[in-house]
């Protein structure tokens, strides 16, 4: 298997370059930079620049709005706006519930909702995750039992991520209590001002209000807004989870992350000289390098086997792109955290989302710890580590 990339794809790699270097608004990339946290004004800016040049949703097929690009081409973009760094895409709406409707959607579904979902007219939020189910996500409560033309919901979801920002959210719900638990599950999208909808905060460990609980109290959705059939939401989520996990390696970030490290580490004194030049530290970076090296090559091959080498479903082996890419981004930010030292535990709880300077310390070195903290989260994202080696162990070694 060639893994190397054509001499097309080098171009190509160059081009993506520079429009992030020359489109990128400055304020934006300095948010990214410096481990801020965006507003929503500023993700909806950058994908509002990423339409205008048809790169918003460059996974869709053309029809769509999507670019066209063969999946080395999608993994060069995604790599480079990583390294750039540039604001990802909203992964709810260009990965997840758009790439839903396209396979599963009516056609009516499809020509209202796609167009707002790639310019972020409506922005999604996921209503997954249960209290006290864990990781166990088929053993969800919330109840949706239709009513004529509509579905009467009740229950409650928690770490619905961005569901305080959202205007929608695609709902996993039990719409067949007696069923096999995997066989009643639905999906629907609700509007997130239909009545009957409160939303909490939930203030994670980086003093960041990112997740909350949602709760549903008799809130009425239109049955229109069923994702397929009915009962086969569990077949929906395992499809939208396959993508969500191939994302889940995300070199192109730990790179960025260890390249940053480098440029930090100039500025730190060690010794006689700085801490770039110390061979301890360069032997860690040179570490993580080397399995990043190793991942990036995985993904490739996982890219060209493409969905032919596994009938169209999504490949087993993405758990392990997942598993690892999680594993290197936290050790990136463990090598940032050492970098940044006794200055990282300065941090207020105020830069990070966006305040205009930091109150002391060193500019970058504020937003390392909380960025550090948050990143603890990704072991859980999308299955957690343990589901992922079960995965593993069954589907691809055969245990």
């Amino acid at each position: 298997m060639d893994l190397r990339y054509s001499e097309e794809d080098i171009r190509f790699r160059e081009d993506v370059r520079t429009f992030f270097r020359t489109a990128l608004p400055d304020d934006i990339r300095r948010k990214v930079v410096c481990g801020q946290r965006l507003s929503r004004e500023d993700v909806v800016r950058w994908t509002g620049i990423l339409h205008a040049k048809g790169w918003a949703t460059p996974g869709w097929p053309v029809e769509w709005g999507g670019t066209g690009w063969d999946s080395v081409k999608q993994y060069i973009f995604k790599e480079e706006l990583l390294m750039a760094p540039a604001p990802e895409a909203l992964v709810f709406n260009t990965s997840m519930i758009g790439p839903l409707l396209i396979a599963f959607g009516s056609d009516e579904q499809k020509s209202h909702f796609l167009p707002k979902i790639a310019t972020l007219e409506y922005w999604f939020c996921q209503g997954f995750s249960e209290p006290e189910s864990g990781s166990d996500l088929a053993s969800l409560r919330t109840r949706a039992v239709q009513d004529g033309d509509e579905y009467v919901v009740n229950g409650q979801k928690i770490w619905t991520t961005m569901g305080h920002r959202a205007d929608w959210c695609f709902l996993l719900v039990r719409t067949d209590p007696d069923a096999k638990k995997q066989r009643g599950i639905s999906m629907l999208m609700v509007d997130m001002k239909t009545s009957g909808i409160t939303v909490k905060p939930i203030i994670t460990i980086d003093g960041y209000h990112d997740l909350n609980e949602t709760f549903f109290d008799n809130v009425r959705i239109p049955a229109a807004n069923l994702i397929g059939e009915e009962n086969k939401g569990w077949d929906y989520a395992k499809y939208l989870l396959g993508h969500e996990r191939s994302a889940q390696s995300r070199v192109g970030l730990s790179k960025m992350r260890l390249q940053r490290a480098r440029q930090l580490a100039q500025d730190i004194a060690c010794g006689t000289g700085c801490l770039a030049d110390d061979p301890q530290f360069r032997e860690r970076i040179a570490l993580i390098e080397v399995e990043l090296k190793a991942l990036e090559i995985l993904t490739l091959r996982v890219i060209a086997d493409g969905p032919a080498s596994t009938g169209g479903a999504s490949d087993p082996k993405a758990s392990i792109l997942k598993l690892k890419g999680v594993a290197l981004q936290q050790a990136a930010t463990q090598v940032l955290m050492e970098v940044a030292g006794y200055d990282a535990m300065e941090y207020d709880g105020e830069f990070l989302k966006g305040a205009a300077e930091p109150a002391g310390g060193e500019d970058w070195a504020l937003t390392i710890a909380p960025n550090f903290y948050f990143a603890r989260h990704v072991s859980i994202a999308a299955g957690s580590s343990e589901v992922q080696r079960n995965i593993i162990a069954h589907s691809v070694l055969g245990l």
